[in-house]
């Protein structure tokens, strides 16, 4: 099993939810965050006064899948995500050792 971390843009979100609710993944967490890579913040002018906002607002998507999943909802989320321009995001993936359903004890790919 694996874990995929994917932060993205705010506005982009809906795009990926809807689009890896028809692929079959349905759980997931999703938090909002500010951070910032290499796009290093926002310049913003305001009644003549300049700022930079440098921790942008993005959404964080925490899914856990199969291993024979994984490049599949790579994908989706790269090709709904992605705009082209810098600040789209990144995804993050990590060995998952064990999952467990509380309610049924299930364990492993059948606690997904």
């Amino acid at each position: 099993m694996k874990r995929i971390i994917a932060v993205i843009r705010e506005e982009q979100f809906e795009n990926v939810k809807t689009a890896l609710l028809k692929a079959g993944c349905e759980g997931m967490n999703v938090s909002t965050v500010k951070g910032r890579g290499r796009q290093m913040g926002i310049k913003e002018s305001y009644r003549g006064s300049s700022y930079c906002i440098d921790l942008i607002p993005k959404t964080r998507i925490e899914l856990i899948v199969n291993e024979k999943d994984l490049e599949d909802i790579i994908d989706i989320i790269i090709e709904n995500a992605r705009t082209g321009d810098i600040g789209d995001g990144k995804i993050f993936v990590s060995d998952v050792e064990e999952v467990i359903r509380i309610r049924t004890g299930e364990r492993g790919s059948d606690a997904i």
